[in-house]
């Protein structure tokens, strides 16, 4: 149960954003340019970064909304959502991923963490300075949003199929819900 007064059966940040939507519609429109908004990086990559990022936070509901998003961007190579979440390093992904991915988890523990040489081998592995920017902001906004969501105690849903069905309209984008 929430810490605070939200609508109820309404899960993870959802409840949230209805609780003030005021501080929601940023929130979201946030999310919307990172995840949706222009980028070389596929919706599906910039999804599985927000997923390893809170997972990596150990906020269940995001890791698995994010996850089940990515899954649904992924298409038929979905399991590689699953593979990166499980061992990143052992996962069949590109190495500019891997590099993408090693930078959001050094972003996960503290900012400073991520250093020259960081960056440096991600450039040796194609990786752009937009795409190094992005990846550095989604990790720094997913870990704010695993604190809202999990610093109020939102609803985390046990059921897969409800990740399952909420990655389907995440997929879309993000819109605020209605009140």
């Amino acid at each position: 149960m929430a810490y605070i007064q939200v609508p109820e059966g309404v899960p993870g940040i959802r409840s949230l954003v209805m609780f003030r939507p005021d501080t929601g519609k940023p929130l979201y429109e946030l999310a919307q340019v990172l995840l949706r908004g222009e980028s070389t990086l596929s919706e599906a990559e910039r999804e599985l970064i927000a997923a390893y990022t809170s997972s990596r936070n150990q906020c269940i509901f995001c890791m698995s909304s994010h996850a089940a998003a990515s899954r649904c961007l992924y298409g038929e190579d979905k399991k590689i959502v699953d593979e990166v979440l499980m061992d990143m390093q052992q996962a069949n992904i590109s190495d500019k991923l891997k590099a993408l991915l090693k930078i959001a988890g050094k972003v996960q523990v503290l900012g400073k963490e991520v250093t020259e040489d960081d960056t440096s081998m991600a450039r040796k592995h194609g990786v752009t300075d937009r795409e190094i920017h992005d990846t550095v902001l989604i990790a720094a906004a997913f870990s704010m949003f695993n604190r809202y969501v999990d610093g109020l105690a939102s609803w985390t849903p046990t059921d897969p199929a409800v990740y399952e069905e909420m990655g389907q309209r995440m997929a879309r984008g993000y819109v605020l819900p209605k009140q």
